[in-house]
Formats: structure tokens, C-alpha cells, sequence
């Protein structure tokens, strides 16, 4: 038998459900045993708010074993990588992409339109409490940290302080616990994070034979959906925890003309926000094309929002404005 790859991979609960994912996924494929290797990140030693610890703090240790060989590939949640590429690593795959849309998990079975003027509601994510501001719902918005479990706990538990936690549908469907969900929230509500619900797979550049044995994984229209919803991002300039909302849709488009029936082109539809975190300006676009075409998809619908000012919400260094706090977590 061949020696096993060994996947890096964070050690909470939901990486590795991922990454047990990808590994069972890559051995089906192609034959090659993996063994998961856990790798303490900054962001899991730390409780403090993400933008205190810095862009990229649940991966750069996954990175730094990749680079020292100690690891042969990692698995990442693509939503917390930074959008600049790391020298000497390639992503190469993105597996099929899971629901990237919210979740709302309430006491009572309630939906987000049922909960009352003044409920507290939990999230982690700068861009979810200025949607939830922006709603006008008069909700008591609190800033959460911690893995699912935890999360839940703020609301389902014993202790319970709570009234809905909002959480990234894919997270829960990975950990087998969509049943708690109340309510899969509309993204005309709440548009997810970029990259939200997709995974990364990343190896060194140099390494050519894994990666083409890695590209087994990868699916064309999640790869270019989250290709799309980045060059958004990153032509804002900003980071992980910032304001920053976009989904890519791949749908069939116009036929190709090749005269074999069913045979059509397959079309981008992106939407992407930029929302003050007190929901007062609420910035929305959205912009259509090819696939081939992802990355200039969204580096154009970026330049429409900055042209309506998407950058004085955003703040020069491409976060929130002066005054506002970021939080954000991989979960």
C-alpha cells in the first residue's frame, strides 16, 4: 500500500469533519490512504476577537507545516484564507461547494420574522450584525465567538443566555446538525461571506504530482464561484471579518451554438454587499457572466460598489470604519 498523504488539518470538531471529508473523498478517487494530522492555529489559542489577531490567523500555521514538509497537504475553510496567494503554495481543488447560505437557530422553532423587537441574537461576523441591523428589526445584536457546539449551547443549553444564534448552514450540515435549524435564511436577507460552505485544498507549487492528484477533487462551478466572490473581495481590499457579503450562482446560460442539444453556457450571476456595521448604508450589486470569466466578474462588480462609495464604509485600509469592531471566526 502506498504511504499515506498526510492532510493538515485545525483540530476543532468542524475542521475535522472536513478534512475527513476531503480524505475519504481523495482515497475513493484514487486509491491513496490519507491520516489527518492536527495543527494548533493562533485563531484556536486565542478567545480574543479575530481582527485583534490578524488576517489569516486559522491557517498561517497550516501553512507554515506545509512549507516545512511536515504535512503533505491541507484543508482549509476558504472563507478565512487571505485573499493575497501564500509563495510556493497552490489551491489545488475546491471540492463541491455545501449550501453557503445562513442559518438561523432560535429558541421556540422561531424564524427570523418571528423573533420579537428587542431579542438577543449571537454571531460572530461583522457582516452578519450589519445585515441584522440593517433589517430595522430592532434586535439586541451580541458578538460571539467559539466552535459550533459552543455556539449552540448560547441558545439549546441549560444555561442558555440567547434568544437565535446565526451560524453558516454548511458548518452545521457537515456536523450532522441541520436539525436544529429554524430557519435557512433568504441571502436578500442575509448574502453569505465570500467563499462560505467551500473548502480549500491546498499543496506546495512544486509538488506536481500531488497536485494533480488533488484535482480529482476540485468541481468547476464551485471553483469559479468562490473565484468570483474573492476578486470581489479582494479588489475591496478587504479582509475575512469585514463588512463584506457575495454569492455566485452558476446556472445554465444561452446555448453554445454547437448544435448538440442540451449544450449551453454556463453563467455567473454574482451579488455582493458592502454594509456599514450599524446597517444605516447598505450597498448592493450584482453583475453576470462567464465562468471563464469569474475573477474579472468580480473585480468590476467591486469597482461599481467602491464608485458609490463602498470605500468610505469600508475605511481606507480596506475594514470597518473608525469606531467599530470586527469579529469573526472560522465557525
Amino acid at each position: 500500500m502506498s504511504t499515506p498523504l498526510r492532510l493538515g488539518t485545525r483540530g476543532s470538531k468542524l475542521a475535522m469533519a472536513q478534512s475527513g471529508h476531503v480524505a475519504e473523498a481523495l482515497t475513493a478517487a484514487t486509491g491513496r490512504p490519507v491520516e489527518l494530522v492536527e495543527v494548533v492555529t493562533a485563531g484556536d489559542r486565542s478567545s480574543a476577537p479575530v481582527h485583534r489577531l490578524g488576517v489569516g490567523v486559522f491557517v498561517s500555521a497550516l501553512r507554515d507545516a506545509l512549507t516545512a514538509g511536515t504535512i503533505d497537504f491541507a484543508v482549509h475553510s476558504y472563507k478565512d484564507l487571505p485573499t493575497a496567494a501564500a509563495a510556493g503554495l497552490h489551491i489545488a481543488a475546491v471540492p463541491v461547494r455545501q449550501d453557503p447560505r445562513d442559518a438561523l437557530v432560535a429558541r421556540d422553532g422561531r424564524t427570523l420574522a418571528e423573533l420579537p423587537s428587542g431579542a438577543t441574537v449571537g454571531t460572530g461576523a461583522l457582516r452578519r450584525i450589519a445585515q441584522l441591523h440593517a433589517l430595522g428589526m430592532q434586535l439586541e445584536v451580541t458578538p460571539i465567538r467559539g466552535n459550533v457546539d459552543s455556539r449552540l449551547a448560547r441558545v439549546l443549553g441549560p444555561e442558555a443566555d440567547l434568544d437565535a444564534v446565526v451560524l453558516a448552514r454548511a458548518g452545521l450540515a457537515r456536523l450532522g446538525r441541520t436539525d436544529v435549524i429554524t430557519e435557512t435564511l433568504d441571502p436578500m436577507l442575509m448574502l453569505p461571506a465570500p467563499a462560505q460552505g467551500a473548502l480549500a485544498v491546498e499543496c506546495r507549487v512544486d509538488d506536481t504530482d500531488l497536485v494533480e492528484l488533488l484535482a480529482v477533487l476540485d468541481h468547476a462551478p464551485s471553483h469559479a464561484a468562490v473565484t468570483a466572490e474573492r476578486a470581489l473581495l479582494a479588489t475591496l481590499e478587504a479582509g475575512c471579518s469585514a463588512p463584506v457579503a457575495a454569492y455566485a450562482v452558476v446556472a445554465e446560460g444561452e446555448p453554445t451554438g454547437s448544435g448538440v442539444e442540451g449544450d449551453f453556457v454556463q453563467e455567473i450571476y454574482l451579488r455582493g454587499a458592502v454594509i456599514s456595521p450599524d446597517g444605516t448604508r447598505d450597498l448592493r450589486l450584482s453583475r453576470t457572466g462567464t465562468l471563464a470569466d469569474a475573477a474579472e466578474i468580480g473585480k468590476a462588480l467591486a469597482a461599481e460598489l467602491l464608485d458609490l462609495g463602498a470605500d468610505s464604509i469600508l475605511g481606507h485600509d480596506g475594514h470597518a470604519g473608525p469606531g467599530t469592531q470586527q469579529f469573526g471566526s472560522t465557525e
